[in-house]
């Protein structure tokens, strides 16, 4: 907020001062000090005049209109008036007594009251000179009073009491107080209805403390307010807005409450404003503002948001403080008084002039001060000092100009210092209107002309370039005007909007309107130009071109009262309409596929009180009224954001300003858009606007990127097309707007397209309007196609008559022709014509016309026709089945051999079983697949039960095993009844029929896996009734019933022992049923009938319950009875199998089942060593053997003597000998073979203790070298792995195994072995030499916690 000017008289120094605005202009300040003089100050701080008084001031006040100053003075009777319009004092006696000490003008007339410290009043009529002097009216000093605008007065005294009198001076009212009145005003209290009474209430300020609210009709009950005691005494308060009140209090709170019966005593808003003390309140009801001053500082706030300061002023020379602020009635000026005799002014609102020309701006930023900017060039601003407060301010590119009422004053902007040279002022004949500038000449407006004249030229030149419009003959009024670099504008009451061109100053053209135009904006160039006429509608004009181009703004505000162009290089076809709430952005599309148009693109709200300057690419420079400029960015550019990166908006916003660029045609920025967002609707969005305004290429490109194939090659198409019509309805009809398409195509060279167009959208009425006129040889080949919808639609009549029309009788057309022929052949028929119809389709080549026409007959109920038809076109079910539809069975079978229907096969065979013909309808139902029914026939009629019980087994018909079950039932074959029942899923039945006839046996067999679990009990129920207990546990057990089966099986006769027994193992292995493997150990154990079953069985039951340790233990006990009884394979099968089992379930293998494997597999391996020749390798299995004779009680001599001999062959004489000795004991001497008893003899009489030394190999785990039969390594206690082939420990290096059963070999000694042997020595299946592999790591395998030590 700018000081205007501050006044420090010496006389007034270090004492409060007194001083008034002057009343509605403002124009003048009274300022009385402590000396006897009042001096009048303009308001630029100039001093007009000044006034001696006899005694110091004591009361001042301006009449309503501010034409006079009236005064009173301490020790003087008389009452000093000043006429402002002519500067002129005078004065009138008061003819009272006591001393002055109050003066008042009424709001609304020419009186005047004058209180006295003794309490008299006098009235004085200033038009009348009537005086009413008034005594006693109070009985000691009148300190305060205000008039109401019904011209009451109300005066308040020190003697506590306050009187309201009429303007005769009569009291109407007296009202005693509790304290001394000090401020006090009229105004309305608020209530809920509007009442007309006027100003009924009176505030006043009482004792400092309450503020007391009259109603005058009601003094009575007056409202007392009380406020908070630290806020201090009332220093001021001040009526505002409806019905609210302004209370500034000493100790710096700032309080606002409302006078609302409802909401009295609530304070609205409470700031501690100033921190010490608050000296003074003001309020401007013009602007809307509030004030307050204390602390050297004066806050301003908004009346709307009081919470918010607007403004701070600080005034820190000021040591002693402030004193009184006042407002101008205009809001323009702020006074401030101070304690020690100072009064400052500010500038709190300017009027707001201010003009662009280009990118140029110059605008008031003080009362006597014009500043011109470019901030678009980037140039610094240039302050002007002007001499007046101008009323209008007009820019050029070099000059500016600025005046009032009809003078004006001409500056050059220059670069030296300070930017700006004084040229001349000028007077004009007329009051001055509104002034333009270009960068020669000047414009200005006054009184209906306009007088145009060079800015800088020679008298002579100026008075020869001088010319005044409209010329002297016209008696138009000009009522606006413009002017650009080469053109004047101006329009006329009458609707003239006129250019002239400068250079020759000739009307270049003139537009005629319908009503008075207001208003001209031209663009920069003058090429454009929107006017607004006397109705406030807006018009775009292009003056080149008037005749064609005058376009009407869409949706143009009346309150619009400004346009101005966008001065961007690239927007020259945007511009924009404010009002003094919004600007509203229009953008003129010049071409476009629908001519020239203006859109409205949408509205930005303007902030309160800014007046738009200049537009520069979506920027927006307003003037404020504090003489600042302010940047209002257009919501309708918002993707510029986007485009400098600063936005991350969300989708909505992104296509919101897609459609927003494409308006306002920026396609650069809104291919940005479109990348950013990547959605296929905004390209599409952008292709239409691409294709609206004629872009092709652009719209190629886009299309591209949304992958639009079809359009891109339409388009690419259309390229290269001179003629803009034909262009333009090409991309008319891409836009589906087929209407003006036709249009523009049958304004452009080549108008055929429009009927290609129609044709292509099937509109085929318009087509044969469009081929009348424009191609008559195209008439018959669209009523052609033009019938073919007709007839689609049903509209049979119009249809054959456009068939009939579309027949050429030319043969280069003949499948044309053909086509409309076979139409007239339908039509004919569903016309009802059927004769005629029939004919020609009978004629006609086409098969399928022929099955078209059948298929309308048929569907209009003419069988035998129809039939025809069909047997014509070769469609032979289609014939059958209408043939058989009127029951001409006959033609029906010449047709059959052709029929591939089942359902005619099967309507033809009906008909012959019904005449009694069952070779030939049994026949037909086999055609139709129909075999129950064949099954029927052959069965009851044809007596042919083979046939019949084939045809069931093939289809697994089950109606048709019904029938034959019945047919067997009916022969008394009850097993085949039996069976084909089941067949027919009539278990129940069959179930009957089995027990009836005792077939049971015959029952479960046939039902076998099919049954459910109620079949399976009942067949286990019969049995049980039939104490046939292997069938009964057998099905028990089926249907899931463990423990009745495991009852039945161990009921069994000894006969059928052992399949019962295993049928138990296997059942109580399904149950999992821990009493019934209890119960069926005890049977087993033979605790329930005193006989043990054989071990065997128990083995199963564990695998079967997958028990495997218990397995494993019976499985050494099976084999050990086994080894007993001198069975070696069997008990080797036995381990060999347990220990596979073991190892497939991951569980150690007991030590005691490994080692008896191997010593059994080394005394299996002796034979084939032997039977090799191999008899070092059968001696040393017999050595590992004999060494364990024990496991082999039932041949321990036979061992120990075949040991002997192949010890002594195989040159071992030390084992030979220990085993001989061995024999020589006397339990088994006498058992000797006596062919080798002398030999073992002589062995122990002469003993050879010579001995083969055993070759020795590594440990497969530490590598330790060791005989190669041992299997305990002596360095890492390993149990070996040994080979199945030798019975040796295996080698590393030498390693494969059986593919069977996986037991590891040597590979060498395996192969030599597989020369001879087609069997694996261990699991005795078949093994190649192919199947051998040798494996080069065997690491997995030597695995040393396979054994359960």
């Amino acid at each position: 907020m700018k000081s205007v000017f501050i006044l420090a008289e010496k006389a007034w120094a270090g004492s409060n001062i007194l001083y008034r605005w002057q009343k509605t202009l403002g124009n003048y300040i009274s300022v009385g000090g402590q000396d006897n003089s009042v001096n009048i100050f303009d308001r630029h701080g100039h001093k007009v005049t000044e006034l001696n008084l006899p005694g110091r001031c004591v009361g001042m006040d301006w009449d309503k209109d501010g034409d006079i100053l009236v005064l009173i003075a301490g020790k003087s009777s008389s009452i000093y008036l000043w006429d402002a319009s002519v500067n002129k004092t005078s004065q009138i006696d008061s003819g009272m007594r006591d001393q002055m000490s109050l003066i008042l003008w009424s709001k609304t007339g020419p009186l005047l009251a004058v209180g006295t410290v003794k309490g008299n009043l006098l009235i004085y009529n200033q038009q009348t000179s009537r005086k009413i002097p008034v005594l006693g009216k109070h009985t000691k000093k009148i300190t305060c009073g205000c008039w109401s605008s019904q011209n009451l007065l109300a005066l308040g005294s020190d003697d506590n009491t306050l009187s309201i009198s009429n303007h005769e001076g009569d009291t109407i009212r007296q009202i005693t107080l509790r304290g001394e009145p000090a401020e006090m005003y009229f105004s309305v209290m608020k209530t809920d209805e509007r009442s007309s009474q006027g100003e009924n209430t009176v505030s006043v300020s009482v004792g400092k403390k309450i503020l007391m609210i009259f109603n005058i009709n009601d003094p009575e009950n007056g409202i007392r307010l009380t406020f908070e005691h630290h806020y201090g005494n009332i220093v001021s308060h001040r009526w505002f807005g409806d019905g609210y009140i302004l209370i500034g209090f000493s100790h710096g709170y700032f309080v606002v409450i409302s006078t609302h019966i409802r909401e009295i005593g609530n304070e609205l808003y409470q700031f501690h404003n100033h921190k010490d003390s608050l000296n003074s309140v003001a309020i401007s009801a013009t602007l809307s503002k509030a004030a307050s001053c204390g602390d050297n500082s004066i806050k301003i706030h908004e009346l709307s948001e009081l919470k918010n300061i607007s403004n701070v002023i600080r005034l820190d020379d000021e040591t002693k403080g402030l004193d009184q602020l006042s407002w101008t009635d205009d809001g323009q000026l702020l006074a401030v008084s101070t304690q020690k005799g100072t009064l400052h002014v500010f500038l709190t609102k300017l009027p707001i002039l201010g003009d662009s020309f280009g990118t140029r701006l110059a605008y008031l930023t003080s009362l006597l001060e014009v500043t011109v900017s470019n901030q678009v060039e980037r140039e610094s601003p240039v302050a002007i000092d002007v001499e007046v407060e101008p009323n209008f301010i007009a820019v050029g590119p070099y000059h500016v100009a600025v005046g009032m009422n009809n003078r004006a004053w001409f500056y050059a902007l220059v670069d030296q210092e300070p930017g700006f040279i004084k040229l001349k002022d000028v007077e004009y004949l007329g009051t001055i209107a509104s002034m333009c500038l270009n960068s020669d000449y000047a414009a200005a407006l006054f009184e209906g002309k306009v007088q145009l004249h060079m800015i800088e030229a020679k008298d002579q030149e100026e008075k020869k370039q001088m010319k005044l419009f409209p010329d002297d003959d016209k008696k138009d009024r000009i009522l606006c005007h413009a002017l650009t670099t080469d053109f004047l504008y101006y329009s006329t009451d009458s609707g003239n909007v006129v250019c002239v061109l400068i250079e020759d100053l000739e009307t270049v053209s003139s537009y005629t309107h319908s009503v008075g135009v207001r208003k001209v904006f031209p663009d920069l160039n003058g090429t454009r130009l929107v006017f607004i006429d006397d109705k406030s509608c807006g018009f775009l004009l292009s003056p080149t071109n008037a005749r064609d181009s005058c376009l009407e703004l869409p949706n143009f505000s009346p309150t619009i009262t400004g346009v101005l162009w966008d001065n961007w290089h690239a927007d020259r076809g945007v511009f924009v309409a404010y009002d003094s709430e919004k600007v509203y952005t229009y953008a003129l599309h010049k071409t476009t596929i629908y001519g020239p148009r203006v859109v409205l693109v949408g509205t930005t709200a303007l902030p309160f009180s800014q007046k738009p300057l200049l537009l520069y690419n979506g920027e927006l420079t307003c003037q404020t009224t504090s003489g600042k400029t302010s940047e209002v960015a257009l919501s309708t550019h918002a993707f510029l954001k986007h485009s400098t990166g600063a936005s991350s908006d969300s989708s909505p916003d992104l296509s919101k300003q897609l459609s927003q660029a494409l308006m306002l045609k920026r396609f650069h920025e809104a291919w940005d858009l479109c990348n950013a967002s990547r959605t296929n609707t905004d390209w599409s969005e952008l292709g239409k606007a691409c294709l609206v305004h004629m872009e092709v290429e652009l719209a190629i490109q886009v299309y591209r990127m949304s992958s639009n194939v079809g359009m891109v090659l339409s388009l690419q198409s259309i390229q290269g097309i001179e003629d803009m019509n034909l262009l333009a309805g090409h991309l008319a009809m891409f836009l589906g707007d087929y209407n003006l398409a036709q249009d523009l195509y049958l304004s452009s060279n080549c108008p055929i397209a429009a009927l290609e167009m129609r044709r292509d959208l099937l509109q085929w009425d318009s087509a044969l309007m469009l081929a009348k006129s424009l191609a008559e040889d195209q008439i018959p080949f669209i009523s052609k196609e033009y019938a073919a919808h007709l007839e689609f639609i049903g509209d049979y009549v119009k249809a054959l008559l456009h068939y009939e029309k579309g027949m050429t009788h030319n043969n280069k057309y003949q499948e044309h022709d053909e086509a409309c022929q076979a139409g007239v052949a339908r039509m004919s028929i569903r016309m009802g014509d059927l004769r005629r119809g029939a004919a020609q389709a009978i004629q006609h080549p086409s098969r399928l016309l022929k099955k078209e026409c059948g298929a309308i007959l048929e569907s209009m109920k003419q069988f035998p026709e129809a039939a025809q038809l069909y047997e014509k076109g070769q469609y032979y079910d289609k014939a059958a089945s209408v043939y058989s539809r009127c029951k001409n069975w006959a033609k029906v079978g010449e047709l059959l051999p052709h029929v591939s229907s089942p359902k005619i096969h099967l309507q033809f065979a009906k008909a012959k079983e019904a005449d009694g013909k069952y070779k030939d309808a049994a026949q037909a139902y086999e055609n139709a697949k129909d075999w129950d029914n064949m099954i029927r026939v052959l069965l009851d009629h044809l007596n042919n039960p083979e046939e019949a019980v084939r045809i069931v087994r093939e289809t697994q018909s089950t109606e048709g095993a019904k029938m034959v079950a019945r047919f067997f039932l009916r022969l008394n074959d009850y097993g085949s009844a039996i069976h084909f029942l089941v067949l027919s899923q009539c278990n129940d039945e069959a179930f009957q029929l089995a027990q009836q006839h005792g077939q049971m046996e015959v029952y479960a067999d046939i039902i076998g896996s099919e049954a459910t679990q109620e079949d399976y009990q009942s067949i286990a129920l019969y049995f049980e009734g039939e104490k046939k207990h292997l069938q009964a546990g057998k099905f028990f057990q089926k249907c899931g019933q463990y423990s009745r089966a495991l009852k039945h099986f161990l009921k069994c006769p000894n006969t059928e022992d052992n399949l019962a027994v295993e049928m138990a193992i296997e059942t109580v292995g399904q149950a999992k049923d821990s009493s019934l493997t209890n119960q069926l150990i005890d049977y087993l154990m033979g605790e329930s009938d005193g006989m043990p079953k054989d071990a065997k069985y128990l083995f199963r039951l564990y695998m079967a319950l997958q028990q495997y340790r218990e397995a494993a233990r019976t499985a050494i006990i099976i084999a050990r009875e086994e080894q007993c009884a001198g069975n070696y394979r069997n008990a080797h099968d036995v381990l060999f199998s347990m220990y596979t089992e073991l190892q497939a379930q991951k569980i150690k293998i007991p030590a005691e089942m490994a080692t008896n494997l191997m010593i059994l597999h080394s005394y299996l391996l002796v034979k084939i060593h032997v039977k090799r020749g191999d008899h070092l390798k059968g001696a040393r299995m017999l050595i590992r053997v004999s060494n364990n004779i024990s496991k082999f009680p039932a041949h321990v001599v036979p061992i120990l003597t075949s040991a002997v001999i192949e010890c002594h062959r195989a040159g071992l004489r030390n084992s030979a000998f220990s085993f001989a000795a061995m024999l020589m004991r006397p339990e088994y001497r006498n058992d000797i073979d006596p062919k080798y008893r002398k030999k073992i003899e002589a062995m122990v009489r002469r003993p050879d203790t010579s001995e083969l030394e055993e070759e020795t190999t590594p440990c497969p785990f530490c590598g330790f070298q060791l005989p190669q039969n041992e299997l305990l390594c002596i360095s890492c206690k390993n149990n070996l792995p040994y080979c199945v082939a030798t019975g040796c420990h295996m080698l590393k290096e030498d390693w494969s195994m059986c593919p069977h059963c996986e037991f590891p070999a040597l590979y060498s000694e395996f192969i030599l072995l597989l020369e001879t042997e087609t069997a694996c020595p261990m699991c005795s299946e078949a093994v190649s030499v192919n199947q051998v592999k040798k494996i080069s790591d065997c690491s997995r395998y030597l695995q040393t916690d396979d054994l359960d030590q």
